[in-house]
């Protein structure tokens, strides 16, 4: 018999953010694993053009307009997800922001408090809700499923001008290794995706800057080149599968080498 633990058939995962981006790269590998896929954002013109394109693989796709921020509407997405596609195996918060500053010293209560709205809050919003999903299904004796916080280099990599974006990828870092060992009895794996320098929205200013291109992006290994959403979608497929039963509380460092170079 052939390995098979790949297939996703039957299995459903929840993308925050996966309009665009790193999680549009994730949800889409996920549709053509097999998976059925509920993809969460906030701008509803690319959410549609999102869903049209992840309809072409074949499996049940659905979009919600949800502000991760907003502890309500995650509650209220995730159940109308639950009911919609019949289960929830994975979820993977991928939403937030990034903001630019001049300086450590300049940044303002307000600021910070609307980062961590968005990074923090709503990871812990869209894993907790999950995480009842999963939990009330094991205890009818089906097992599993797989939560995982989209974190950044950033968490464990020092960043002048950063303090803020950094402390908030810290904490999902930290998160998930709670979450580990929380819901391990329930065959429930936790785990984090730290992106290096990815070419997506957030970071096209930095794409645009010919002095960070050959300064940063020069000191990448593979290739010297900025990473593409598309090659988040093995980490993802790999951990909704039966492959990563066991793999638990573990960050999944995905940046090309730069972080050793």
């Amino acid at each position: 018999m052939a390995y098979a633990p790949f297939d996703l058939s039957g299995k459903v995962s929840v993308v925050t953010g996966g309009n665009g981006g790193i999680g549009l790269g994730m949800a889409e590998a996920l549709a053509q694993a097999g998976a059925d896929v509920a993809i969460w954002g906030t701008n509803p013109e690319k959410n549609a053009a999102a869903l049209a394109r992840l309809k072409t693989y074949g499996t049940r796709v659905i979009a919600k307009q949800v502000d991760v921020s907003d502890e309500q509407a995650v509650t209220t997405a995730m159940a109308e997800t639950h009911e919609e596609l019949g289960r929830i195996d994975q979820a993977i918060a991928n939403a937030g922001i990034g903001l630019r500053t001049d300086s450590f010293l300049n940044l303002t209560g307000d600021q910070m408090s609307a980062l961590f709205a968005v990074n923090v809050n709503g990871v812990l919003y869209t894993l907790r809700e999950a995480a009842r999903h999963m939990v009330a299904r094991a205890k009818e004796g089906d097992k599993g499923g797989s939560l995982i916080g989209v974190a950044s280099l950033a968490a464990i990599s020092g960043a002048a001008h950063n303090q803020h974006y950094a402390a908030s990828k810290g904490a999902v870092v930290a998160a998930m290794k709670s979450c580990a060992v929380e819901f391990g009895r329930y065959g429930i794996t936790a785990n984090s995706v730290l992106p290096g320098w990815i070419a997506t929205d957030m970071t096209q200013a930095s794409q645009d800057w010919q002095v960070f291109t050959e300064k940063v992006i020069a000191r990448v290994p593979v290739e010297r080149r900025w990473g593409k959403p598309e090659e988040f979608g093995g980490v993802a497929v790999y951990l909704a599968s039966s492959a990563a039963s066991f793999h638990s509380g573990d960050s999944f460092l995905i940046d090309g080498g730069y972080s050793v170079f």
